[in-house]
């Protein structure tokens, strides 16, 4: 694996983690997560590699190796989005596949909307609510950052703040990151033609309906894997899903 460097919104440096060679594919991790635990630690970026394509793995603004700057004013509103273009822009990618999960699914979908041209999408963990009603769970990772260590083992919160801990996030970093979330009409969405891949846990409703998602995009194919919204992205069923799509 190399790690390059590109430059974001503000020119914030960000990690940009690629494996492999052959046809490019640009996948976006999670909120609180970065691109070794969502991709590499569990295969998924591994299996692309051997199924033929050059995986490219940024780490979001505030997150993993990139830059985490404190003050609010490095996070406004479609900043990922921003980053996302830039880095498409310095890559040099004109013929690529792009993709994320969770946050990175939206993440992904807000460069489309903005114009960016990839061949293929995929969108895992996310339904349709968490593109179009983006501060629904704003409420619940806000409680979380800011009161550690209140809550009792074993619940969503709790496993939460794990998470976070076992991935060394910055809560000041996080708590803005929410800021930067930016809604997409549902017409938006439903001008997006490329071939999409919906894949989601079906345990998964954090983020709304992934059926109801793949149902409005023209060209959307629900995919669906074992787990919830934690744990599906372990799964070797993502990352299989993934190259089955890209590779059909």
């Amino acid at each position: 694996m190399e790690t390059q460097t590109i430059h974001g919104l503000g020119g914030l440096p960000l990690a940009v983690h690629v494996m492999g060679a052959g046809r490019d594919i640009v996948l976006i991790h999670g909120y609180f997560s970065n691109a070794h635990t969502n991709w590499i630690k569990y295969g998924h970026a591994g299996r692309l590699v051997e199924a033929g394509f050059r995986v490219i793995m940024p780490d979001l603004r505030g997150h993993g190796e990139s830059g985490k700057p404190q003050d609010a004013i490095a996070y406004p509103p479609d900043a990922l989005t921003e980053d996302g273009l830039a880095l498409v822009a310095q890559m040099g990618l004109t013929d690529y596949d792009l993709g994320g999960y969770s946050l990175g699914a939206r993440t992904t979908v807000r460069m489309l909307a903005r114009g960016a041209l990839p061949r293929r999408v995929i969108l895992a963990g996310m339904g349709l609510r968490g593109l179009t009603r983006t501060i629904d769970r704003g409420g619940y990772y806000t409680n979380v950052l800011t009161n550690p260590g209140t809550f009792e083992r074993g619940t969503s919160e709790w496993m939460t703040e794990a998470f976070l801990k076992t991935t060394k996030g910055d809560p000041v970093a996080m708590l803005h990151i929410l800021k930067t979330f930016v809604d997409t009409p549902r017409e938006a969405i439903a001008a997006i033609t490329q071939p999409t891949d919906v894949i989601c846990g079906a345990e998964d409703q954090d983020n709304g309906s992934a059926l109801e998602l793949a149902e409005t995009l023209p060209n959307g194919r629900y995919v669906e894997i074992p787990g919830n919204h934690m744990n599906a992205v372990t799964r070797k069923e993502l990352g299989q899903a993934m190259v089955d799509f890209l590779t059909a």
